[in-house]
């Protein structure tokens, strides 16, 4: 069975070209990669929610996608512009069918914001570039999402906001000391969400020029103090960079896959 996949691209286009400098792809051709990287046969198409006939056609034809991907982004949710209203009324959209999500970093917090949760600044911080030690609870231990994944793993992620109140009747999968929503299921409407606020899509070389390429508002915003704070960041994510292999940091997208496949 040949399977179509439906990409939603969280980036506006200034942010999707920084994202095409630092990280070699738009955070949706490189989600598309993986995915082609897992199943060679798979069909995807990429949409912007920026793009209202872009929108349209995904809605009408909705129903042949056996499953649709919202990526992360560069976006913060509270700062509500027309452009992140359109990506909450394109994800209500989906809502109203029978769809597979995977939504990961700004797709988690764009999708439980469509489904009645609410997403705040971080209030024990922010992961740049990486999320240490998440913690799988047992809910987690029981889904597919997590087949074959350790039960406390590092990964890459970047994120400076977080769900703060989750969509009703979700379930919690993993938590890390920064962010309490890390997996996350939940039921909205007539699809089901499987959110990550973390990037198994993502390599830390990747992560690495995203934090260089935004090094002066990190500065900025006073997630670093110091040169010497930053130095010892930037070699911690390259010691993880070693330990990382391709099947462990990418099990989440494999599992989904297998899943909207059967």
């Amino acid at each position: 069975m040949d399977l179509n996949i439906l990409i939603v691209e969280g980036n506006i286009k200034e942010d999707s070209e920084f994202f095409i400098k630092a990280a070699g792809a738009s955070a949706a051709d490189n989600l598309k990669n993986l995915i082609l990287k897992i199943e060679p046969t798979i069909n995807i198409e990429i949409i912007n929610p920026g793009h209202d006939n872009e929108t349209a056609n995904a809605i009408k034809n909705m129903s042949k996608y056996n499953g649709i991907v919202f990526t992360g982004g560069a976006m913060r949710l509270n700062d509500m512009t027309d452009i992140i209203k359109k990506h909450i009324n394109f994800a209500s959209n989906c809502f109203n069918h029978k769809n597979k999500i995977l939504a990961i970093c700004w797709g988690l917090q764009v999708c439980s914001t469509a489904a009645g949760g609410k997403v705040n600044p971080g209030k024990n911080g922010a992961h740049i570039g990486i999320a240490s030690n998440v913690v799988i609870n047992n809910e987690g231990q029981k889904h597919f999402i997590y087949k074959d994944k350790k039960n406390i793993f590092t990964s890459p992620a970047f994120n400076f906001d977080e769900v703060s109140d989750l969509p009703k009747d979700a379930i919690l999968l993993s938590s890390d000391k920064v962010n309490n929503v890390m997996g996350v299921i939940f039921n909205a409407g007539n699809s089901e969400v499987i959110g990550l606020q973390y990037h198994p899509d993502y390599e830390y070389f990747q992560m690495l020029n995203l934090i260089a390429g935004r090094k002066e508002r990190l500065f900025n915003n006073k997630d670093f103090l110091s040169e010497d704070e930053y130095q010892k960041h930037i070699s911690y994510i390259k010691s993880e960079n070693e330990l990382l292999n391709f099947k462990d940091r990418t099990c989440e997208v494999r599992n989904w896959l297998h899943y909207i496949k059967n």
